[in-house]
């Protein structure tokens, strides 16, 4: 899995919102927000305005629970075109493939590549694993990544691990982001973000 932040925008027109709200300067407005931020229940909506633009390469397995965020909006590699360019290798998997699975893969590809057949590309997609590496720009606001931090950070799913443990340490305004739990910390070290 690779994870870096192209963009991130939309913090001093937040804090300027905010210190309309509250009648306040933008000094006063950015305390204003560290409290704020922790807080549900509309209190923390400035989140809404800041925006993160993620190019991600993770595997079909995790963008699937990605999904389920969707105060996002995402631009991917289209799976059809990509298998269909060249044959598939080890690499571009998350984890290890059966050989025989790999062999079986891109045997169809060399008949789809001939025939342009529709049901020939149903049966690559149908017969790719899901440890498939896709890459797709990720685009969430700090409300949403803040959801994220709080629900994934001590997920099974080690990609989870990586991703909010790469937030925390890159976003330009961790300030505005839950903590990572203590016993978070082992875990951010055996899964560093490649």
């Amino acid at each position: 899995m690779i994870v870096s932040i192209l963009r991130e925008a939309g913090y001093v027109e937040a804090i300027l919102g905010l210190s309309l709200s509250y009648g306040t300067d933008m000094e006063t407005a950015k305390k204003t927000a560290k409290r704020l931020a922790p807080k549900d229940g509309g209190h923390n909506k400035f989140l809404e305005s800041i925006y993160l633009w993620f190019d991600i390469t993770a595997p079909r397995f995790w963008w699937q629970e990605a999904d389920t965020y969707r105060l996002s909006t995402k631009q991917s590699e289209s799976t059809m075109h990509t298998i269909q360019r060249r044959f598939l290798q080890q690499d571009d998997f998350e984890y290890p493939i059966c050989t025989g699975t790999l062999h079986s893969v891109n045997r169809l590809i060399e008949i789809y590549q001939k025939t342009t057949d529709a049901d020939d590309l149903l049966q690559i997609k149908s017969l790719l694993p899901e440890g498939f590496l896709q890459r797709r720009i990720w685009v969430m606001n700090y409300k949403t990544l803040r959801n994220i931090l709080l629900q994934r950070s001590t997920h099974r799913l080690p990609q989870w691990q990586q991703f909010c443990a790469y937030v925390r340490s890159s976003a330009l305004h961790p300030d505005l982001l839950p903590n990572a739990n203590p016993s978070d910390q082992d875990t951010f070290l055996k899964f560093p973000v490649s």
